[in-house]
C-alpha cells in the first residue's frame, strides 16, 4: 500500500502562491473576490496570499478598478521589476537584443553591428555592447542567446558551426564562460530551435507535435514532440541542412561544411541561381522568390510559365529533403519560416504541400510561420522569461515557452 503524502501548512502556501501568481501572469491585475473566485480559495486565504506576495515584493497594487457601483475594489498584478530577462540573436552582420520584466513586457530592445572578427575577445564586446544598450533597474536574471550553431550537452561546446564563422564561440562549456564573463546566467540555443519556441504561440499553438523548417540562406530544421522541443542526444536534432539527398553532392564531394545536402538542393543562394535559370530576376533570393509568385499570379503568357515552373521546382526541392523529416518524426504539422517561406508565401506554401504529399506518406499540414517580428529573438524571450519565472516564483509556475 503506498503512503499517502500528507500537505504541510508550509507546502499548501506554496501551492497557493504558485496559483495566485499563475493566475495574475495569465490574466493581469485581478481583485481579491476575482482571486478568491477563480481560484476557490476563500477570501480570507486569498487576502493572506496576497499579503505574502505584496511583502516578498512579487505583487503590487495596480490601484483601484473606476466605473462600478458599490465599494471600488483595488487590484493586484504582477511586479514587473521583480526581474528582467535577455534575449540576443546573433547573426554574421549584427547582434539584436530585447530585454523584458517578468511579467513579459518588452522594455528595450537595440542593435549592434555584428563584430569584424570572430575571437572570444570580440563576441564578449559585441554582447556587452548589446546588452549595454538597453538600460533597466537591475541585471537581467536570465539570458538566452540565438546562435547558428546548436550546444552539445554532452561536452558543452557549440557545434554544427565551421570554424571560419563561429571561431569565438568555439570553448569549452560555453554557457559557464559566458555567464561567468557576462555576469549573469547565459544559455546558448540554436537559432532555428528559438524560432520553434516562438511557434508554440502561434502558428503552432494547437498542435503540440510539429516541425519548424527554416528556409532561409541556410536550411534548418526544429522538432517539438509532446509539447517540448527536440534537442536530440548531442544537440544536433533538426540539423537537416547537410542531410544527403538524391541529386545533391555529398560530404565525401564536398567536404564537411562545403555545399552539399538539403543546404545545396534547397538555399538561398541555389534558389536564385535556379530562378534566374527561368528568367526571374532579383538583387537576391527573397527579392528573386517574390518577382517569381508576382509572374506566377499577376501575368500570363510564357513569362508567368517559366515562373511557375521555377518555383514548382524550388517547391518541389524543400519538400524533397522534408519528407525524409516527416517520415522519421510523423508531426501532425509543418511550420514554413524562413526569409524563402515569407518571401514564397500562401503560393509557395501550397506548392510545399502539394509536393510533400507526392513523396511522403504524411497528413501533416502545411502552415507559414505566424510570428511577426524577429522569431529567434521572441523565443530567446519565452526560454529566459520561463527560466526566470522557475526561478523567482517556484517551480509550479508556468512560464513562456519550454525550458
Amino acid at each position: 500500500m503506498t503512503d499517502l503524502i500528507r500537505g504541510t501548512p508550509g507546502l499548501v502556501r506554496a501551492i497557493n502562491n504558485r496559483t495566485t501568481l499563475h493566475l495574475l501572469l495569465k490574466q493581469g491585475p485581478l481583485t481579491r473576490p476575482e482571486i478568491s473566485k477563480i481560484t476557490g480559495l476563500s477570501k480570507p486565504t486569498a487576502s493572506q496570499v496576497l499579503a505574502r506576495l505584496e511583502e516578498a515584493g512579487l505583487v503590487v497594487s495596480h490601484g483601484v478598478r473606476k466605473g462600478q457601483p458599490g465599494r471600488v475594489p483595488e487590484t493586484y498584478g504582477i511586479n514587473p521589476s521583480a526581474a528582467f530577462v535577455a534575449a540576443i540573436d546573433v547573426t554574421p552582420e549584427w547582434i539584436a537584443v530585447r530585454v523584458a520584466d517578468i511579467a513579459g513586457t518588452v522594455v528595450g530592445e537595440a542593435e549592434v553591428p555584428a563584430p569584424e572578427t570572430s575571437t572570444r575577445s570580440s563576441v564578449l564586446k559585441g554582447l556587452r555592447a548589446a546588452l549595454s544598450q538597453v538600460r533597466v533597474a537591475q541585471v537581467p536574471r536570465h539570458v538566452v542567446i540565438g546562435v547558428q550553431g546548436a550546444v552539445d550537452p554532452t561536452t558543452g561546446r557549440l557545434e554544427y558551426a565551421s570554424e571560419a564563422d563561429m571561431a569565438g564561440w568555439l570553448l569549452p562549456d560555453v554557457d559557464r564562460v559566458l555567464s561567468e564573463e557576462l555576469g549573469v546566467p547565459v544559455r546558448v540555443e540554436n537559432d532555428v530551435n528559438l524560432a520553434a519556441v516562438a511557434e508554440q504561440t502561434h502558428a503552432a499553438a494547437d498542435c503540440p507535435d510539429f516541425v519548424l523548417l527554416w528556409a532561409d540562406e541556410g536550411i534548418g530544421a526544429a522538432l517539438v514532440i509532446g509539447g517540448r522541443l527536440h534537442r536530440g542526444f548531442f544537440g544536433g536534432a533538426g540539423e537537416v541542412g547537410y542531410l544527403p539527398l538524391p541529386g545533391a553532392a555529398t560530404a565525401r564531394d564536398a567536404g564537411r561544411f562545403g555545399r552539399h545536402g538539403y543546404q545545396e538542393l534547397a538555399g538561398g543562394e541555389t534558389v536564385l541561381d535556379l530562378l534566374r535559370t527561368y528568367g526571374v530576376r532579383g538583387a537576391d533570393f527573397p527579392d528573386a522568390v517574390v518577382e517569381a509568385v508576382r509572374l506566377a499570379t499577376e501575368t500570363s503568357g510564357s513569362q508567368a510559365e517559366e515562373a511557375r515552373a521555377g518555383l514548382r521546382v524550388v517547391a518541389a526541392r524543400l519538400a524533397v529533403g522534408l519528407a525524409s523529416i516527416v517520415t522519421v518524426v510523423d508531426p501532425g504539422l509543418v511550420v514554413l519560416a524562413g526569409r524563402l517561406s515569407a518571401a514564397g508565401g500562401e503560393y509557395l506554401r501550397e506548392l510545399v504541400e502539394r509536393e510533400l504529399r507526392v513523396f511522403a506518406h504524411s497528413r501533416a499540414r502545411i502552415r507559414l510561420s505566424a510570428v511577426g517580428d524577429n522569431p529567434v529573438l521572441s523565443g530567446a524571450l519565452d526560454l529566459a522569461l520561463a527560466a526566470a519565472r522557475k526561478e523567482v516564483f517556484g517551480e509550479a509556475v508556468p512560464g513562456a515557452g519550454e525550458v
